[in-house]
């Protein structure tokens, strides 16, 4: 945790029982404004007081960099394939989901006449929440999110519902299907140097047909790694 950390001379120190140790990389869960109170939100007691005159120092790296939350903006992913054409010059292997801009009017009026077929996400909301699965809602909340829409069009996207995969859960003392999502992680030190890690997190919605498998939403993980096989990798969960 913050508390935890202390900058002393441009140098991040984690306090321990054995003294300071010093700290070369942050992987940080908190906010750009909570991050350092000298330099944003004086009043917040999550950063570290100090924090960004020693990254400007070079002297720790902080992963996620800050300024990179402006790609969790839901609207950015609908143009990563051009981003890729753009500054790339490729074309892109994975392809999309379909993604309906709702601040375009011709994509507006199609989410709005589908409503009861899409899942609608707000742009700016993490963690599950902000979101309507349209084959799943009541027609008040379908009504609700169509208001919603016409009200901040530029703060909503829209996908076709996707059908996740469902793996063996426990629920008591019996197995049930429930979905899940698996994460993969990237590391990536330049174009030529990118590395899948050989395992991932693997997301579970606990609730019995529920799609979203957030933890804030009630969902779950389970353990995943990879077995290399022959030239060929395998995800096991």
């Amino acid at each position: 945790e913050g508390r935890d950390l202390l900058v002393k001379d441009d140098r991040v120190y984690m306090r321990t029982t054995d003294g300071l140790q010093s700290v070369d990389v942050i992987y940080r869960r908190v906010d750009d404004t909570f991050l350092d109170p000298k330099v944003f939100n004086p009043k917040s007691v999550l950063g570290v007081p100090g924090l960004m005159s020693a990254y400007r120092a070079g002297n720790v790296a902080l992963a996620n960099a800050p300024g990179t939350g402006v790609a969790d903006d839901k609207v950015v992913y609908a143009y990563v394939p051009e981003m890729i054409r753009y500054y790339l010059g490729e074309e892109p292997i994975l392809s999309n989901v379909p993604t309906y801009l709702c601040d375009r009017e011709e994509d507006r009026a199609y989410v709005l006449d589908h409503l009861d077929e899409l899942v609608v996400k707000a742009a700016g909301e993490s963690g599950g929440y902000g979101i309507l699965i349209g084959p799943h809602a009541t027609p008040d909340e379908r009504q609700e999110f169509a208001e919603k829409i016409i009200e901040n069009p530029r703060n909503y996207i829209a996908q076709p519902t996707l059908q996740l995969s469902r793996v063996p859960t426990m629920v008591g003392d019996h197995l049930e299907g429930r979905h899940v999502d698996l994460r993969p992680y990237i590391l990536c030190d330049g174009p030529d140097d990118v590395w899948v890690l050989p395992g991932g997190l693997t997301r579970v919605a606990l609730k019995k047909g529920c799609l979203v498998v957030n933890s804030s939403q009630g969902g779950g993980s389970k353990d995943t790694w990879v077995v290399a096989q022959a030239g060929e990798a395998i995800a096991r969960v």
